[in-house]
């Protein structure tokens, strides 16, 4: 059974930096193509950055430049480090994996709360 824990939000400041962690469970990790989403009040959950078994990245174009998706296959998860943070990129976060054996599962989330 795949099951995803996300790790690492909190309140930080305009300007400041987090870095989320999302760990998994069973064997398929480094198979898989990873993803951060995030979902604002209000708002459409939205793709952040992905990660594919191969370590090719896209990113969001809000978050070009700040933000840096990686993956650590010894450890089963994938991070994001989250840079000059802006208040808009207040949400919750959630990880997904996607494996080509047609699982796919979401992580339960983390709230990344940007003020002063």
């Amino acid at each position: 059974q795949v099951q995803l824990v996300e790790s690492g939000g909190g309140l930080v400041q305009p300007g400041g930096s987090l870095r989320l962690s999302c760990a998994a469970s069973g064997s398929i990790f480094s198979i898989s193509t990873m993803a951060w989403y995030r979902q604002a009040s209000g708002k459409q959950r939205e793709l952040v950055a992905t990660i594919t078994s191969g370590s090719s990245t896209v990113y969001a174009e809000s978050v070009k430049g700040r933000f840096t998706i990686s993956r650590d296959n010894a450890k089963n998860t994938v991070y994001l480090q989250m840079n000059s943070l802006k208040p808009e990129d207040t949400a919750v976060y959630y990880c997904k994996l996607d494996s080509f054996t047609g699982i796919s599962r979401w992580g339960q989330g983390t709230q990344v709360t940007v003020s002063s």
